[in-house]
């Protein structure tokens, strides 16, 4: 159990990056269903932006106060979080149309496979770029 418990302790920042990962993933998806739903599913991209915009907001707004403990440059750690985004949003577009118009995935299922898709290497990448310590 101590073992397990110090894995867990050095572990923190990646574990609460993926609790506040999981949070605007959520409230991604959640946008996306309700753009979907009303737009249709047609629109799958732009549901996906939109999801994606406001899980980005959600997600550098908690990562920012609770997990990295940055406070200054906001403007600029935003806008290198936003850079790290949007590499994995592209991924993610690319990602939802061979999955949906080449090999005919469900929608819904190919979304939420996209998002786990570019977890880590949005995580190393925000560490090092939107969230290191300024000296």
């Amino acid at each position: 159990m101590a073992a397990l418990l110090k894995i867990l302790a050095a572990k923190r920042q990646f574990l609460l990056y993926c609790v506040i990962g999981a949070t605007g993933a959520a409230l991604d998806f959640g946008v996306f269903l309700l753009v979907v739903q009303s737009a249709g599913a047609e629109h799958y991209q732009l549901a996906n932006a939109a999801g994606y915009a406001t899980g980005i907001v959600v997600s550098f707004t908690l990562n920012a106060w609770l997990n990295f403990g940055t406070r200054d440059r906001l403007a600029a750690r935003f806008a290198a979080f936003c850079g790290v985004a949007l590499l994995g949003w592209a991924t993610a577009a690319l990602l939802l149309a061979l999955l949906i118009g080449k090999f005919d995935w469900n929608i819904y299922l190919a979304k939420f496979a996209t998002l786990f898709g570019v977890l880590l290497v949005q995580y190393n990448l925000n560490r090092w770029l939107a969230f290191r310590k300024t000296k």
